[in-house]
């Protein structure tokens, strides 16, 4: 049960970074970047948490 979550949390979580990625591109100046660098953070931070058990 908690591994479904922890599955359904991070393909959520990928969606919004992803989502937020594509709508800050759309457009030019700081705001948006700070978005883009938001979702990357996320991205980023999930695939730190898949290669965790790697290390």
């Amino acid at each position: 049960m908690k591994r479904n979550f922890l599955i359904t949390l991070r393909i959520v979580i990928f969606i919004i970074c992803l989502a937020l990625i594509i709508v800050g591109q759309k457009t030019t100046g700081k705001f948006e970047l700070g978005i883009m660098l938001v979702g990357l953070t996320g991205l980023l931070g999930l695939l730190y948490s898949y290669n965790r058990k790697f290390i």
